[in-house]
C-alpha cells in the first residue's frame, strides 16, 4: 500500500498533511514513513519466515539514524561499505553481528574497526584484500569471518552505472577465478570462509538475472564442497526493483519464493541486501517553486531543492513522478521542465511533466527515500535538506537543515607569512 496519498485534494504522509510539514520546516525537505519502512522490510522478514535467513539493509540507500534505528528495531541486518556506515548502525541500535562489510576499497583501519566489533562478515572483492584482511585478523589473533563476491558475469539490464556484475564492471571476483581463490582463502590461517556471496546490480525488475545469477553461485558451491570447502551462507545482495513510473517489478514473496525454490534441500542461511526496495517509495522531496520561466516557448518550474538534493535525474537520467501537493489550486495547465538553480544545464528534477501550478506553490518528488539525501552535496555552497519522519499523526525532526556556518566549519583561511 501507498502512505502517501490525496485527502480532500491535499497530499499527507500517513496521517499528515504535507504542507503542514513545508511550513513548519521549509523547503527542500525530504519526508519519511516510518510505517512504509516497516511494512517494506516485513515483506522481506515475512517471505523467508521458517527459513535460516539474514536481511541485511543496504544502509548506502539512506543512512539517516532515524531510519537505521526503525530497521534496528524491527529487527533488520544491516550492510555496509564503509566504517562510517557501521559507525551509524551501532549508533542507531544496529549491531555488528548482523552486519556485513561489502565495498572495492575497505582501508586497512576500516578492516581492523570492523573485525574489533565483531562484524558477522567481510564481503571480500579481491585477493589483495583478502591477504589484507588475514593480516590484520593475524595481528589481532583471531580468525576474520569472510565470503568472497563473486561476480557471476549476468546482465541485469539495468542501468550501466548501477549493473554491477558484469565482467568489466569493478566488483567481486571472476567466477572463474572463484575455485582457486577460495583455496587460497582456505590455506590462510587467520581467515575463516562462512559463505559466497553475489550481488549483480540495481533496479532490476524482472526475475530471471536473479535466476541465473543463483544457479551459477550454487554450482560454484558445488565445486567448492567437492573440493572440502563448505559453506555456510549464500548472500544474494540486493537489486530489487521498485516502481517509479511504470516499472513492474515481482512482488518481494514472488522474488523470494523463487530463491527459495531453488534452494530446497540445501543448509545454507540465505542472506540478502535489500536497500532500494525498502526505502525509496518510504520517501519523498517536497520542493517549493519559486519562479515560473518561459524560454523560446519551453516552460520552466524553478524549483528550491537542485541536483544537490537530488542528483539521480541527472546521473542516471532518472525519471521520478512529480505531483503537487495541493490539487486545489485553479491554475492553467502546462508542461514544465521542473529544475532547480545551480548553475548547471544537467540540474533538473524533471522535464515536460504536465502541471497546473504557480510560483509558490509545494511541489512533492515521490520515490525518493532511497539514494536521494545520501547522494546529497553541497554543490554551489548549499545547505543539504532537513529530513523529517512520519509516525502516524506526529512528525519528528531526525536531521536538521544545514546552516550557512555548516558549510564552512572545519576551513580556515590562509595567514601571512610571518603574522
Amino acid at each position: 500500500m501507498s502512505y502517501f496519498s490525496y485527502r480532500q485534494g491535499r497530499l499527507h504522509a500517513e496521517q499528515v498533511d504535507l504542507i503542514q510539514v513545508a511550513e513548519e520546516f521549509g523547503t527542500p525537505a525530504y519526508v519519511y514513513s516510518r510505517a512504509a519502512l516497516i511494512d517494506n522490510y516485513q515483506a522481506y522478514a515475512q517471505a523467508l519466515a521458517g527459513t535460516d535467513h539474514l536481511v541485511c539493509y543496504a544502509v548506502k540507500a539512506n543512512s539517516n539514524l532515524a531510519v537505521l534505528g526503525v530497521l534496528a528495531t524491527a529487527g533488520a541486518g544491516f550492510d555496509i561499505v564503509s566504517i562510517g556506515e557501521l559507525k551509524r548502525v551501532l549508533a542507531a541500535g544496529g549491531s555488528a553481528d548482523k552486519t556485513v562489510f561489502s565495498g572495492v576499497g575497505k582501508q586497512a583501519y576500516e578492516i581492523e574497526q570492523a573485525l574489533e566489533a565483531g562484524i558477522h562478515c567481510f564481503n571480500v572483492e579481491s585477493e589483495a584484500e583478502l591477504r589484507l584482511i588475514n593480516q590484520i585478523a593475524e595481528r589481532h589473533a583471531t580468525r576474520a569471518p569472510i565470503s568472497l563476491r563473486i561476480n557471476p558475469d549476468v546482465d541485469p539490464k539495468s542501468h550501466p552505472y548501477i549493473s554491477t556484475g558484469l565482467k568489466e564492471n569493478k566488483f567481486g571476483i571472476d567466477i572463474g577465478e572463484a575455485e582457486r581463490v577460495y583455496a587460497e582463502a582456505a590455506a590462510l590461517p587467520f581467515i575463516e570462509i562462512i559463505g559466497v556471496d553475489c550481488h549483480i546490480g540495481s533496479q532490476l525488475t524482472s526475475l530471471s538475472p536473479f535466476v541465473d545469477a543463483l544457479e551459477r553461485v550454487l554450482k560454484l558451491i558445488d565445486r567448492l564442497a567437492a573440493r572440502d570447502i563448505v559453506v555456510r551462507h549464500l548472500d544474494l545482495g540486493g537489486g530489487l526493483g521498485v516502481t517509479y513510473r511504470d516499472e513492474t517489478p515481482p512482488p518481494v514473496k514472488q522474488y523470494v519464493g523463487a530463491l527459495l525454490e531453488r534452494l530446497a534441500g540445501r543448509d545454507l542461511t540465505l542472506i540478502l541486501e535489500p536497500g532500494r526496495s525498502i526505502a525509496a517509495n518510504a520517501g519523498v522531496l517536497l520542493t517549493r517553486v519559486a519562479y515560473i520561466k518561459e524560454n523560446g516557448g519551453r516552460k520552466f518550474a524553478i524549483v528550491d531543492a537542485a541536483m544537490n538534493d537530488m542528483i539521480r535525474p541527472a546521473l542516471y537520467d532518472a525519471w521520478l513522478d512529480i505531483q503537487p501537493v495541493d490539487t486545489g489550486g485553479r491554475h492553467p495547465e502546462g508542461v514544465y521542465d521542473v529544475v532547480g538553480p545551480v548553475c548547471e544545464t544537467g540540474d533538473f528534477l524533471g522535464t515536460q511533466r504536465s502541471l497546473a501550478i504557480a510560483a509558490g506553490d509545494i511541489l512533492c518528488v515521490h520515490g525518493a527515500g532511497a539514494y536521494g539525501f545520501s547522494m546529497s552535496s553541497n554543490y554551489n555552497s548549499r545547505p543539504r535538506a532537513a529530513e523529517i519522519m512520519v509516525d502516524g499523526e506526529h512528525l519528528h525532526l531526525v536531521r536538521a537543515r544545514e546552516s550557512l556556518e555548516d558549510l564552512m566549519r572545519g576551513e580556515q583561511l590562509l595567514t601571512e607569512p610571518g603574522t
